[in-house]
């Protein structure tokens, strides 16, 4: 008798299980910053419609040439963060996944790509859902492109956010190889279509480090990078590790794995890029009268200033795998 209801039991807890889902749709929002519709897929965790709590936000970038969809259709994004929030390794969580072909996350000559994601989407985003609107609640990670944009993103602005990972970013120190598609996009073009240097350098994080190392608050970065990486990118990434660890040594860790630029590396990746970047924020979600008290529920990204320093408590120690 005893073996037959412990055989219900474990039975119910799987179906339980197996239907903790969160729910993916696609949205759009008006971007004056673009002058058209900036387009987004958003991940809302299991017990969102049910709950009444605020949620951390993970902002996921995709590469040159993909879209909202991208993380989705290759990455299986959906079926990780189930996972990972079913199993208790990251808190229920709200995903965005905004689309911005080509833009590389910058301000451009096309797109205003950059201005587009603070003062467009992540308002958006903080009006339409119930989010965390602190950097202790806001996360960012991209790869290649995506992740040259979580890099710029986490140095230019780490009053707003917590944590970044960077997955094969394209980071390069100096100039992008002949074969990166960074040469032929428009925010390093010059008018004659011919590549800018000049362009490249003033948007790169370079030129951002100096000025990162000079402020008070903290990114905890993740940063992993394929050994076989066909662009070189494993270099570079090393190279954006070597500058951070000594800046910021138990707030930086690095992966360099078996893989090349592909979606086979990236969509391991991103788990633990999840688990990490989560130790570095908020443990949970907020119930909304909590937050309404600490006064979270104000803030803009205008406002983003002067937000408490996060604790550097907790990090991952320097790894080489």
């Amino acid at each position: 008798m005893f073996q037959m209801l412990s055989a219900v039991l474990v039975l119910l807890a799987t179906c339980l299980t197996v239907h903790a889902e969160g729910t993916l749709s696609r949205e759009t929002h008006h971007s004056a910053a673009l002058g058209r519709d900036f387009p987004f897929v958003i991940y809302l965790p299991d017990g969102y419609a049910r709950s009444e709590q605020r949620y951390p936000v993970l902002y996921l970038l995709h590469g040159a040439g993909g879209d909202e969809m991208t993380w989705e259709t290759e990455g299986g994004i959906k079926a990780t963060a189930d996972r990972l929030i079913q199993r208790g390794e990251i808190p229920p969580s709200i995903i965005v996944m905004p689309g911005c072909r080509d833009c590389w996350w910058v301000d451009g000559a096309v797109d205003k790509a950059e201005t587009a994601f603070w003062s467009d989407l992540v308002p958006t985003i903080e009006r339409r859902y119930r989010t965390i609107e602190s950097r202790e609640g806001r996360f960012v990670a991209g790869l290649s492109a995506g992740g040259y944009g979580a890099v710029r993103f986490a140095m230019k602005y780490p009053e707003r956010i917590a944590a970044a990972a960077a997955l094969s970013p394209a980071v390069y120190a100096d100039t992008p190889p002949a074969i990166s598609s960074a040469r032929v996009q428009p925010p390093f073009l010059r008018g004659d279509g011919s590549f800018d240097e000049a362009a490249w350098k003033a948007r790169n994080y370079t030129s951002l480090f100096d000025r990162y190392c000079r402020q008070k608050q903290r990114v905890a970065f993740f940063l992993v990078s394929g050994d076989n990486d066909r662009y070189g990118i494993a270099f570079e990434t090393m190279t954006l590790f070597r500058h951070l660890y000594q800046h910021q040594p138990e707030l930086s860790e690095l992966r360099i794995v078996d893989g090349d630029h592909s979606w086979a590396l990236w969509s391991k990746s991103i788990e633990m890029a999840m688990r990490y970047i989560y130790k570095h924020g908020v443990k949970d979600a907020v119930p909304v009268a909590n937050v309404a008290a600490q006064g979270a529920t104000s803030q803009r990204p205008s406002q983003f200033a002067g937000q408490a320093r996060l604790s550097n408590s907790g990090s991952d120690a320097y790894h080489f795998p």
